[in-house]
């Protein structure tokens, strides 16, 4: 919504409309970039239909952090974005919201995300907190980490093991210790974090293509700058190590046809993507990235399938 049409707006309508701008509202793919593999762990932790509980639990809840992340990050970032095209009407940087504003709403949506959790199980709830801890970082690991990508990677893959934390069988105080956590939460979890690592490495890499110039201009360090003229073989070589550790991890427990003619679609958008960025193009890779959430989308549905299959029998 534009500045205009808001100010025509009854007071409360166009602060929702603030609001629903920060958290880039109109802009799902964000949240869905995140979703597929926290419900891909989920229904492989589940051994299917994970209950609608969970389902509600984990959808919402990503929503919710994603939308404060991006509270956090447009106040870290605030006096680099007024230097982007892309972001200077931001609603911080464009001075429609304060800073303090802009806080308040993320502490609030992280706090309800918390609330969501507490209705889990103890190791679910323990690894929030190292969630939450390297969401808040990574805004900061732009201005000193040549790819903070990688932190992103980190804090976005958290959904992964808290998927498999949910099925904890241990209860009272005992479910409380390092032992039930690292009993909870398998190796395999920990392998597809770093699989869903190198596929944010991917898509943000696309992403920060398309500001490389602003990027380069104001000082900021990202992948896309690190990599240079490597950086459309270095996308290219995440999403591979992404679907190789992807389907490797998960092939044991969802073997068969649907998974596989999975496996094969994402290959091909690989391929997809590769042509839209290989130009460098700010409109290439800009839709590269907008289109990722559909690779993710495919291979959630290859494990849903699967389990859909082995329960009809």
């Amino acid at each position: 919504m534009n500045h205009a049409n808001a100010a025509a707006l009854p007071a409360w309508r166009a602060k929702l409309a603030l609001y629903l701008d920060l958290i880039r509202w109109n802009r799902p793919a964000g949240w869905l970039l995140l979703l597929w593999p926290t419900l891909s762990a989920l229904w492989v932790a589940a051994g299917g239909w994970p209950g609608w509980h969970l389902l509600l639990v984990f959808t919402l809840g990503t929503i919710l952090m994603r939308s404060a992340g991006c509270c956090i990050n447009d106040v870290a970032d605030r006096d680099f974005d007024r230097h982007v095209k892309r972001t200077a009407q931001r609603p911080i940087t464009s001075g429609r919201m304060s800073v303090r504003e802009a806080l308040a709403v993320g502490a609030a949506l992280a706090f309800a995300a918390f609330l969501l959790v507490l209705t889990t199980t103890p190791a679910a709830i323990l690894l929030s907190l190292p969630a939450l801890a390297v969401a808040l970082v990574y805004p900061y690991a732009k201005r000193h980490v040549s790819m903070p990508q990688a932190v992103l990677g980190v804090a976005f893959s958290f959904g992964i093991p808290m998927a498999f934390g949910v099925m904890q069988v241990e209860s009272g105080v005992a479910a409380w210790s390092w032992s039930s956590l690292v009993a909870a939460v398998p190796w395999q979890a920990w392998g597809l974090v770093v699989s869903n690592l190198f596929w944010v490495l991917a898509y943000d890499t696309e992403y920060a293509m398309v500001d490389r110039d602003d990027d380069l201009r104001i000082g900021m360090k990202t992948s896309a700058i690190t990599l240079g003229r490597w950086d459309v073989a270095g996308v290219t070589a995440f999403y591979l190590l992404h679907l190789a550790l992807w389907g490797g991890l998960l092939w044991p427990v969802v073997r068969g046809p649907v998974f596989g003619l999975a496996l094969a679609a994402a290959l091909a958008q690989v391929v997809w993507h590769y042509g839209m960025i290989r130009e460098r193009t700010r409109d290439g890779c800009f839709r590269a990235f907008r289109l990722n959430h559909w690779l993710g989308l495919t291979l959630f549905l290859g494990v849903v399938g699967h389990y859909a299959l082995k329960a009809l029998g």
